[in-house]
């Protein structure tokens, strides 16, 4: 069990942009996983109300607002995907407020085997947090692939988006388990039930 949640065991799923986490992470609620977006928190702490709100506003200005005073994501996101400094000044800013919401849906969970997807994983605090860190893997070709269909970015603008992440070959390095997605659902599926059963069962 995890030494921060005494009554769960934590999977901390990471990978760099467009390699299938949320696809990995789904299979794993499939197999009985309570799950955490950590994305998804970002975005909950910074609306209006959220503990990363106002300071957000303070330090990138009131042109990141929408008619309704929401933070328009895509205008936050030109601003850091363009400039690494900006993008630590929003980590700095947002990290901790996630870290705390992370901590209270982790406490709330049903589920004996949580996981928390987060893209900076390792480089923060919470992979401390964590029992085990499965890696999430995919060829730059097929990033480029699917930022261009999903997102509908430009080639230049998806190589920028994938050339700012940390090195993948970092993560994979640090990895317990690595998932290797290149498309094909069924072999991921088996490499996840894999996975989970090697973590499920370890220790009994």
């Amino acid at each position: 069990m995890s030494k921060a949640y005494p009554d769960k065991k934590i999977i901390g799923l990471t990978g760099n942009i467009a390699v299938g986490k949320s696809l990995v992470m789904a299979l794993l609620a499939e197999l009985g996983a309570a799950t955490i977006d950590a994305d998804e928190v970002a975005h909950q702490v910074l609306r209006k109300g959220g503990a990363a709100y106002a300071p957000a506003v303070e330090a990138f200005g009131t042109g990141i607002l929408d008619a309704d005073g929401e933070i328009e994501r895509a205008a936050l996101g030109a601003i850091v995907f363009a400039d690494a400094a900006a993008l630590r000044r929003l980590e700095a800013i947002s990290h901790p407020a996630i870290r705390r919401e992370i901590g209270r849906l982790v406490r709330d969970a049903q589920a004996d085997v949580v996981v928390i997807e987060a893209i900076k994983l390792l480089e923060g605090e919470l992979k401390d947090k964590v029992d085990a860190v499965w890696v999430v893997n995919a060829g730059e070709a097929r990033q480029l692939q699917r930022l261009m269909r999903t997102r509908g970015m430009t080639r230049e603008e998806a190589a920028r988006r994938i050339a700012l992440q940390n090195s993948q070959a970092e993560k994979v390095r640090q990895a317990d388990a690595v998932i290797e997605n290149e498309g094909h659902i069924e072999a991921l599926r088996a490499q996840v039930a894999r996975a989970w059963k090697d973590f499920t069962t370890e220790g009994t």
